[in-house]
């Protein structure tokens, strides 16, 4: 076994019982610690630099995503009906009205969300995302337009200083959530639309300053980007294969079948599965998790030139869930009670 070295241990600025799991955003020499809060967002650099952030959240939680800025003084919380960008006194920076993510068909432009708090559709909605790029210089958002009773979906990049949008493409995609994942060359993004078991596909994009060139990879899973930005990778979505693949074209190098790579689990009857979540720390070693609801899950690290697994990490006490992207050298945890965060690297790294 690899034995893993904790590099810190962060608390929860947030209540669990009304807060989501914190979660760490990622830009070259920038990790912020973010936690959503029915009411607030808060923001810590994980650097011990500047303050931390208090965001007044525009809606609960429960009502769609939010995007953080690289400097960790922005937020754009990405709504049922909108995206807003507010500083962390809650000022209202800019907001893009779009269409509406509830399954009522609903084509009202609400003008606050006091219109549709009691809706149960709304209530109930499906959900887009957004992402600042590595420089913070643009803003990628997954929205639904106006279509009306014909809904489209759109991937936008927009000037976040204004919330001038700077082009879109239609995504032809139906999902009910997304997920973003930077680049370190601010002209990339990922995104992986989630329409169910057999259909969510990993959206490519580059951006040349004029034109958006999407790429589409049915039935992928995005997971995560090296630090070199050279390579990224995937899963299918029944979680067989790991994929990796070259980020100036897409292309498909290797895979990585998880019943060939890895030994079954002694309390699993069923068969081996990738995790959904993934971490690329460093551009020759990627941490893959399998089992992440089980008591004890296995994390793995796998070698992306050979796709070949090296080993189990072993951690210096029981750690739950997945492993999740933390930038270059290094990688995180959740607890289990979701009140801290533990930050990891492998044991022979500075």
């Amino acid at each position: 076994m690899t034995v893993a070295r904790l590099v810190t241990t962060v608390a929860a600025p947030l209540n669990p019982a009304s807060a989501d799991s914190p979660q760490v955003l990622h830009w070259p020499g920038r990790r912020l610690l973010v936690q959503r809060g029915d009411t607030e967002l808060a923001v810590r650099d994980l650097g011990g630099e500047g303050p931390e952030f208090h965001f007044p959240a525009p809606w609960p939680r429960g009502y769609g995503s939010v995007a953080v800025a690289p400097a960790g003084d922005v937020a754009v919380f990405a709504g049922v009906h909108a995206l807003r960008a507010v500083d962390s006194a809650g000022a209202v920076r800019w907001e893009l009205r779009h269409g509406c993510w509830s399954a009522a068909e609903c084509t009202e432009a609400h003008a606050s969300f006091s219109e549709y708090a009691d809706d149960y559709h709304h209530g109930h909605a499906d959900s887009g995302s957004a992402a600042f790029s590595s420089d913070g210089k643009l803003l990628w958002a997954h929205v639904r337009n106006h279509a009306g009773s014909d809904v489209e979906e759109e991937w936008l990049i927009l000037d976040p200083a204004d919330g001038t949008v700077l082009t879109r493409v239609e995504t032809m995609t139906v999902g009910s959530g997304s997920y973003h994942f930077p680049h370190p060359n601010p002209a990339y993004m990922g995104l992986t639309v989630v329409e169910g078991e057999e259909n969510s596909p990993v959206l490519w994009g580059h951006w040349d300053g004029t034109k958006l060139n999407v790429q589409r990879f049915v039935e992928e899973v995005f997971l995560a980007v090296s630090p070199s930005g050279e390579h990224f990778l995937t899963t299918d979505t029944g979680q067989w294969s790991l994929y990796l693949h070259r980020a100036k074209d897409g292309m498909e190098l290797r895979s990585l079948d998880a019943e060939e790579a890895v030994p079954p689990h002694p309390s699993e009857d069923d068969r081996v599965r990738w995790d959904y979540e993934a971490a690329f720390p460093y551009d020759d070693t990627a941490v893959v998790g399998t089992e992440y609801h089980a008591a004890v899950p296995r994390h793995w690290l796998v070698d992306p030139h050979t796709m070949a697994v090296r080993g189990r990490i072993a951690y210096p006490f029981p750690v739950a869930g997945s492993p999740r992207s933390a930038g270059q050298a290094a990688w995180y945890t959740v607890s289990k009670d979701q009140t801290a965060l533990h930050l990891w690297q492998l044991a022979d790294e500075d």
